[in-house]
């Protein structure tokens, strides 16, 4: 995979930008405010349809515009495909592969595939159990195509046995209807979330222990659940717990159990990352944590993704950076964003494009 290049009309900051990638590394290069990420979140956007940034996909259009269009060229085994993202609320968003619309995000989506790694992942023990969710699920979704319906699909459900609960009736019939459907419809996605969370620890604890020279990780799924049960054994554990649920979801109104309250924690050697470690070790767990990710894409899907790098380099000491620089092998397009080119060294940069970005427009 390697990406050839990229157009954006009225995206964030930008009224027109045309960029073409020259080499395998890209560096771009700027003051804070000025475009940079825009640049990563368009790219990053082929690959996952939706960004760590944004909530509503009418945040991606510049102000005063009514819609935006972000078009990628590439290469795929060879031979060239062109995506096209075209948004104009309140209709939704137009998916074109090569020109031809498709109704199907993830028969767009098995296109692209990208690792974003940014400074606020940096944050991510510190952050909220949603922000830790939607982490894993835009991991997840780089590799299994089909998981952002089951995460639509959900969410839907959870909508609507919402907005029953929130009517203040009590019709338990129907109230038990939403639970079978969503006792399913979570289950699966607990299902994945658990299988996935186990293969990238398998790959992110050697490299953790490589960097933090020999401390022990463990990633847990915070369910409440068996860490080791079909999607059927799943489905029929959340019913019940549903079931149990029921009185107190009526009375408050809420839905109180499902994938959409869980958590992940992390563990450095048996302790608690969350709460116990230092700000070093929180940025080699998420260093770990992102490798890993570039490296379950590549033996999933056969594919090898982008790695985007947004001005995390410059929150790194440097035993870290010269592992994440290490790190990025021949194969692997490469897109980094800087305020400057002091965090590299001269026989790094010999073979990069240093592309110099202001208030949105190359220069």
């Amino acid at each position: 995979m390697f990406l050839n290049g990229i157009k954006l009309l009225n995206f964030r900051n930008y009224d027109a930008l045309e960029h073409n990638f020259k080499k395998r590394i890209t560096l771009f290069v700027g003051k804070n405010a000025q475009g940079k990420t825009n640049l990563l979140e368009a790219v990053y956007y082929f690959s996952a349809l939706s960004s760590s940034r944004i909530k509503k996909d009418s945040e991606l259009i510049k102000f005063h515009k009514e819609s935006c269009l972000i078009q990628a060229q590439c290469t795929k085994n060879d031979v060239e495909v062109e995506l096209e993202v075209f948004i104009n609320p309140p209709k939704n968003k137009v998916l074109k592969v090569n020109g031809i619309k498709k109704n199907k995000s993830q028969e767009f989506l098995r296109v692209l595939k990208a690792v974003n790694f940014s400074s606020a992942d940096l944050m991510l023990m510190r952050g909220e159990p949603s922000d830790r969710r939607k982490w894993l699920d835009m991991a997840i979704c780089q590799v299994y195509g089909a998981y952002r319906d089951k995460l639509a699909n959900y969410n839907k459900i959870r909508l609507q046995k919402s907005n029953f609960l929130a009517n203040f009736t009590t019709d338990e019939g129907l109230l038990d209807a939403f639970n079978i459907q969503m006792s399913i419809a979570a289950a699966n996605i607990v299902y994945l979330r658990i299988k996935f969370l186990k293969e990238l620890e398998k790959i992110a604890k050697q490299k953790h222990k490589t960097v933090s020279q020999g401390e022990t990780l463990k990633l847990e799924y915070n369910c409440e659940l068996g860490d080791d049960c079909t999607v059927k054994e799943l489905s029929e554990l959340i019913y019940g717990r549903l079931c149990a649920l029921k009185n107190d979801e009526m009375r408050r109104a809420q839905c109180l159990f499902g994938p959409h309250r869980d958590d992940i924690s992390f563990f450095i050697n048996e302790i608690d990352a969350k709460k116990y470690a230092s700000q070093g070790q929180q940025r080699t767990l998420v260093l770990a944590l992102k490798l890993a990710e570039l490296d379950i894409i590549k033996e999933k899907t056969g594919e090898v993704p982008i790695l985007l790098l947004d001005d995390v380099l410059a929150e790194l000491d440097n035993v870290r950076q010269n592992y994440l620089l290490g790190a990025i092998e021949k194969d692997i397009q490469t897109i980094i964003t800087s305020v400057d080119t002091l965090a590299f060294d001269d026989e790094f940069l010999s073979d990069v494009d240093i592309v110099k970005i202001s208030n949105g427009a190359k220069v």
